[in-house]
């Protein structure tokens, strides 16, 4: 039995928190939205179903306090939107205990360095791990305010420490509550490994009107077509090229989803269609939806940094960004997750990877 933070109540974080409490550990539960948290109080936990565990999960404690849930935790599970990692790291900071694993899920891209900045300046005594996987283990969503729906678990997912000297470590202890975590070299691989920066933006932005008229469709079999499908290739080649660029392994987007789901090759429309969990996932409702609001800055945003680093044009990628921050009136380059952010303005290529490799 792990006694584990789960920090974040949404979509992700209710679902992981409910498995793990059906799995026999002790979990606490936070989030910084009263109105979110209410609703499990007074349940008395969360009702999880799907695919995976089904029944109802209790906590040991479900709280808007983040000290009392992070406290005497031997993991610290950040599974919230992109754009609260900064926040949260701030919070965090002056309250770690040596010997905790915070892992993001996910980090988007440059979640673990943004985070690993942000400790080190605030509490540099801190002897935390500082982890993140590449995606999100689960296919999910929570449908209801004290229920969630595990549609599809990840066959595999990558997962890397900063320093990277301590993913094996981090690995070893994760595989205790989950068998799919695999290691990356450095989390500049596993940022690079960030599917949500090919799938969540373009899709949005390409479907805003019917997003906008609030029309009922499905996201991923409805709302990617086939011409739709030609420009996350497109994204995916420079995501690609920036992971060459830094040496690092990756994966195209077919590759990974034949390793997440087991689906046989073919372009990204008609795999998309083939994938059965993505099923019933909805649109959003709002133009305002994090799929734009998170992903843009948070997951293109640095790719487009880090290919600058490398001396690699992302074209595609930044005519993405320009039309979110016209849409929205919102300058998302400059609001994103920059070099600076991630703490590594002042490096170079080479450098960098020294980095992310020793600390």
């Amino acid at each position: 039995m792990k006694s584990i933070a789960i920090l974040g109540a949404g979509n992700g974080g209710a679902s992981m928190g409910a498995y793990l409490s059906l799995k026999g550990h002790k979990v606490k539960l936070y989030d910084k939205f009263v109105e979110v948290i209410e609703p499990i109080q007074a349940a008395g936990g969360l009702k999880l179903k799907g695919i995976s565990l089904n029944g109802f999960a209790t906590f040991d404690k479900i709280s808007t306090d983040i000290k009392e849930v992070i406290e005497n935790c031997e993991f610290i599970m950040v599974v919230t939107p992109a754009f609260a990692h900064k926040e949260l790291a701030e919070l965090c900071a002056e309250h770690l205990e040596d010997g905790q694993i915070i892992v993001l899920h996910p980090g988007r891209t440059g979640g673990a360095l943004e985070f690993y900045n942000i400790v080190k300046k605030k509490n540099p005594a801190a002897k935390v791990s500082i982890a993140e996987a590449q995606t999100l283990i689960y296919a999910c969503r929570k449908t209801g305010p004290a229920e969630a729906t595990i549609y599809g678990i990840k066959k595999k997912v990558f997962v890397s420490a900063i320093p990277s000297k301590e993913t094996n470590k981090v690995i070893e202890k994760l595989n205790e509550l989950f068998s799919e975590f695999v290691p990356a070299e450095n989390v500049i691989e596993t940022s690079l490994l960030n599917f949500g920066a090919v799938f969540h933006p373009a899709p949005s932005l390409l479907n805003i009107a019917r997003i906008e008229f609030k029309e009922d469709f499905e996201y991923y079999h409805q709302g990617i077509s086939p011409c739709v499908g030609k420009v996350l290739e497109k994204i995916d080649m420079e995501r690609i090229a920036v992971a060459r660029a830094f040496g690092v392994k990756t994966l195209s987007t077919i590759e990974w989803l034949k390793e997440a789901y087991g689906i046989k090759n073919g372009d990204i429309y008609n795999v998309v269609q083939k994938i059965k969990v993505y099923s019933g996932i909805k649109a959003p409702k709002s133009p305002t939806a994090r799929y734009i609001t998170e992903d843009v800055p948070m997951s293109l945003t640095p790719i487009s940094e880090l290919g600058k680093l490398a001396g690699v044009a992302t074209p595609v990628i930044d005519i993405i960004i320009r039309m979110a921050s016209i849409m929205h009136n919102t300058d998302y380059r400059k609001k994103g997750r920059t070099l600076k952010r991630m703490g590594i303005d002042k490096f170079n290529k080479d450098t960098v990877l020294e980095y992310v490799n020793g600390g």
